[in-house]
């Protein structure tokens, strides 16, 4: 199957589930929406809970992809730190998954993946990446801060402690921005503020 008939399904599935609970969601509906038969969605994912997995991992990397973004997107430490906090704060904001999977709070609405890898039998090797585990909310945490770390350190990022436990800090103050939205000024104001305190 083409990667673009595979986008389309998980972009098909994606939009069913802004429309209503995952359990509602019917694979003959996410076929149909994407312009495939059923027998070419099964094929590609294996099940419903395949599918699911495979849309909780294109989230994962969407979001990730976005924090290699942010931190290649200033030259300054406070600025590419910001920018990875504001990163977060806007990806969970839209992303019903990505908020899910930052803070570990599947409702019934969502699927709910497992997070240790399932056995995979698919010949696609999109799905056997999807089917493989899942970062928990603290493993998440934890990459955000080695990706700033080794892009802000570079050669030396293992022996700065100081560092990580800030990149560490802004990751976090951008998780609870998540659950607690700020007010004004934001997310950028208050990880300026823990930085300045840091003396990064």
């Amino acid at each position: 199957m083409m990667p673009a008939a595979r986008e389309s399904l998980l972009d098909a599935a994606y939009a069913a589930l802004t429309r209503r609970p995952w359990a509602a969601v019917r694979m003959v509906e996410v076929a149909a929406a994407a312009g495939v038969s059923r027998q070419t969605l099964y094929n590609e994912f294996g099940s419903k809970e395949g599918l699911a997995r495979a849309l909780v991992r294109r989230e994962a990397d969407g979001y990730l992809a976005g924090v290699e973004r942010a931190l290649g997107s200033h030259t300054g430490m406070p600025e590419r730190l910001t920018a990875t906090a504001e990163w977060t704060a806007v990806a969970a904001r839209e992303s019903v998954l990505v908020r899910a999977m930052l803070t570990g709070s599947w409702s019934e609405r969502l699927p709910v993946p497992t997070l240790s890898a399932v056995p995979s039998s698919s010949a696609v090797p999109a799905q056997r990446r999807a089917d493989g585990p899942l970062p928990s909310p603290g493993e998440f945490v934890r990459i955000v801060r080695d990706r700033a770390v080794a892009v802000l350190a570079g050669p030396a990022a293992q022996e700065d402690r100081e560092l990580a436990r800030s990149c560490e800090l802004v990751v976090r103050l951008a998780l609870s921005c998540v659950a607690a939205p700020p007010g004004e000024g934001g997310v950028a104001e208050l990880v300026r503020g823990v930085l300045v305190r840091q003396a990064v």
